[in-house]
């Protein structure tokens, strides 16, 4: 019984991995929830997905409830076990879908925990540039909080994916998608540094094709930037919990409080759909609000004649692009350093 259920999910799994070039971490995900719903319907005697009928469904979904999981995670479930289902219709394994009587579950958006610009800061003063391992590690924190990569992207970048003249990387995503993202001044100089003294240390006079390794001169993983970030995290004294997606999420806060454009965000980021990226307006909305009281205070001060007279920051350019909502300026400004 179970290799017909099992045959059926590897043949899915590897239609998404060679058609819809979905990311290892997504098929495992996939994997694990399809595998759950296999076992429930074994031990109820079902050996096929073409047994399964709407009531088993529902009774697995109940199960899941049971067990406490949280309605995205039983969201999740529920869209793993569609998109197999139509795939098995189109391999014509199975002759209707049982699942579009099953509701999906309504799932809250989860707005994305940020740090604020003085916690980045303090989080970039941690590692120890004297040592190479310092080095690394400021040089990833610097480039990951200027181009908001996943963490997957940034431990499997190589060497030829950068360009240090044009300052900008080519990075694959989800999907086997290649983007341009460009970074500024600080990450360039921390790339430098690390590329020429560092790295050939670590190294040790081997060669290797990842940007980032460690000491055995091999890539360093995921979970070993997890744990570096978190540590660097207690020592700047960061209370709240800090992830590698938390900087990706700071990345994308702080462009649209700057004034960046939503759609630059999106490319930049790598997502496909601009829903994703509008989370970030949600988390910026009181940043907005707050920079709305300071227009209104300022000008009740010129009203009344208080105040500093002339223009604000000193006729920086960053606070012109701002005035007339020029994204694309403010982009540049953030990105490449330049004072503001």
């Amino acid at each position: 019984m179970k290799e017909r259920l099992s045959s059926h999910i590897d043949a899915f799994l590897s239609m998404l991995a060679v058609e819809k070039g979905l990311s290892r971490n997504t098929l495992e995900a996939y994997s694990r929830d399809l595998n759950r719903a296999a076992d429930f319907l074994r031990d109820r005697g079902i050996g096929a997905w073409e047994e399964c009928r709407a009531p088993h469904l529902r009774s697995y979904f109940s199960r899941l409830r049971e067990r406490r999981l949280s309605v995205r995670s039983i969201a999740r479930n529920v869209v793993a076990l569609r998109q197999l289902y139509r795939f098995l219709e189109k391999e014509g394994v199975v002759d209707e879908n049982p699942l579009p009587s099953v509701f999906l579950p309504k799932v809250s958006p989860k707005l994305p925990h940020t740090l604020s610009r003085e916690e980045v800061r303090r989080l970039l003063a941690q590692p120890d540039p004297s040592k190479p391992l310092g080095l690394r590690d400021q040089a990833m924190i610097e480039l990951l909080y200027a181009t908001g990569l996943r963490v997957s992207e940034l431990v499997t970048l190589q060497t030829h994916q950068i360009d240090l003249q044009g300052d900008y990387l080519t990075v694959r995503g989800k999907g086997a998608k290649v983007r341009l993202v460009p970074f500024g001044r600080w990450a360039t100089d921390s790339l430098v540094h690390y590329l020429r003294e560092a790295r050939p240390k670590l190294l040790k006079g081997r060669t290797g094709a990842f940007l980032f390794v460690g000491r055995s001169g091999k890539k360093l993983t995921r979970q070993g930037f997890w744990k570096l970030i978190r540590r660097y995290a207690r020592a700047a004294g960061i209370e709240k919990r800090v992830t590698p997606h938390t900087l990706r999420h700071s990345f994308a806060t702080h462009l649209l409080e700057g004034g960046a454009d939503l759609r630059a965000i999106q490319s930049m980021l790598g997502h496909a759909d601009i829903s994703t990226t509008q989370i970030y307006t949600h988390v910026s909305r009181a940043h907005l609000k707050e920079v709305h009281r300071s227009f209104i205070r300022g000008k009740k001060r010129r009203r009344t004649g208080r105040g500093v007279k002339g223009p604000v920051y000193a006729g920086s350019l960053f606070s012109v692009a701002r005035a007339r909502n020029d994204g694309s300026l403010c982009l540049i400004y953030y990105l490449f350093g330049l004072p503001h």
